[in-house]
């Protein structure tokens, strides 16, 4: 249900948003049971669903799966990239799934270049669900007054660190200052409107680039009054283990997931890791008006066999897959999918309702294979959803 070594954060979040809370707790709990109950793959209810609304982004960070230097995004062709979910499908979806009360994350590429995203957090809202963006803040500024009027409950804004390091990870100059006066400006629109939300949560991931700059992130996250940041380890694994994956994976469920390619590498990032962990553990002991949380939630000698080497396995988790019974993703060409990195597909909802795919013979069939092999190859240096159920 909730890993151990996460309850700490779990808790924090229940503190300030106690609704929130009780709802991932009881959707938790029945999924839970699901997942020990059944063998046959059938579970309760997604606690989160990701509506994947565009691929287009207009950044090209670094160490993106999508669309950095190996991003798997690069080699769609025009007619992909023009793909993306319309506002009456998602006014379908969201009237199918509003019942059971889950989620709804606005995910991307970046979530703000879809032409309807006003109306798609309206239709969320209006349907008494909780809806959360992920975005990297570029276009806060221009769209303040909206967002607070659309009634988003969160923003998850990606951060890589203080102004030079931020442009040149997001490789465009100006971006930095873009997203936090943006920020700001929304902090002073809230207090205009006497309105606590949105909320501002920072994702920062660490990267070659910044980890030394870990101090300047939580200064930063407090500058913009930021309600949580989470610095997330970064996320790679070898090129031998992906090609095969990609191998045995086709040869049982007949899809070929592609977009782990992403995440690829030649060799483990370049980091000192006595230093990152010195700083992590100063941040995580420091006394602040900011929830400061890693994640996943090592311990130390975790945190050097990550950094130093492709293979691992985690002594604190308990490296099974929980997420397939928690969480769903619907991508700009209507596919359902467990993953956001994994092009394997469940099913459509331009051919079926949600309700009808989440329990099909298919996703049955994939729950009941992970349940049984508790993971992929990819897992565990590939997906932090791995460690968060």
């Amino acid at each position: 249900m909730i890993p151990r070594k996460n309850l700490l954060r779990a808790i924090q979040k229940s503190i300030s948003q106690p609704l929130y809370a009780s709802r991932n707790f009881i959707h938790r709990t029945r999924s839970a049971l699901s997942y020990h109950i059944y063998n046959n793959g059938k579970s309760y209810w997604p606690e989160t669903i990701s509506l994947f609304l565009t691929y287009k982004c207009n950044l090209r960070c670094l160490m993106c799966g999508q669309w950095g230097e190996n991003g798997a995004f690069n080699e769609f062709n025009k007619d992909i990239l023009r793909q993306q979910l319309t506002l009456d499908e998602i006014k379908s979806v969201i009237d199918d799934v509003r019942g059971f009360k889950p989620n709804i994350t606005l995910f991307g590429g970046e979530p703000f270049l879809h032409p309807d995203w006003f109306n798609i957090i309206k239709t969320v809202k209006d349907a008494g669900l909780r809806c959360n963006i992920v975005t990297n803040g570029t276009f806060i500024q221009n769209y303040a007054e909206e967002i607070i009027e659309s009634g988003l409950d969160e923003i998850i804004f990606s951060l890589d660190g203080p102004e030079e390091i931020h442009d040149s990870i997001r490789r465009i100059p100006g971006t930095f200052n873009r997203s936090i006066n943006g920020f700001l400006f929304l902090n002073q629109l809230k207090k205009k409107y006497k309105s606590k939300n949105p909320a501002i949560n920072i994702n920062s991931t660490i990267w070659r680039e910044n980890y030394r700059n870990i101090q300047d992130i939580v200064e930063i996250a407090h500058s913009i009054s930021a309600r949580g940041l989470t610095f997330h380890h970064l996320l790679f694994l070898s090129k031998s283990t992906v090609h095969q994956f990609v191998d045995t994976f086709y040869s049982r469920f007949k899809q070929k997931p592609t977009d782990w390619i992403g995440f690829a590498w030649e060799n483990p990032p370049e980091i000192d890791v006595e230093y990152l962990i010195s700083e992590l553990n100063q941040v995580k002991q420091s006394k602040s008006t900011v929830d400061i949380s890693v994640f996943p939630n090592f311990n130390d000698e975790e945190i050097r066999r990550w950094y130093s080497q492709f293979d691992f396995e985690s002594t604190s988790y308990r490296n099974r897959c929980q997420s397939l019974w928690m969480t769903a993703y619907v991508f700009p060409d209507g596919t359902v999918r467990p993953y956001h990195s994994m092009n394997f597909t469940t099913g459509n909802i331009r051919e079926n309702r949600f309700r009808e795919i989440w329990n099909n013979d298919i996703y049955r069939d994939f729950r009941s294979h992970i349940k049984t092999h508790k993971k992929f190859a990819v897992c565990s240096k590939g997906c932090t959803e791995f460690f968060r159920y």
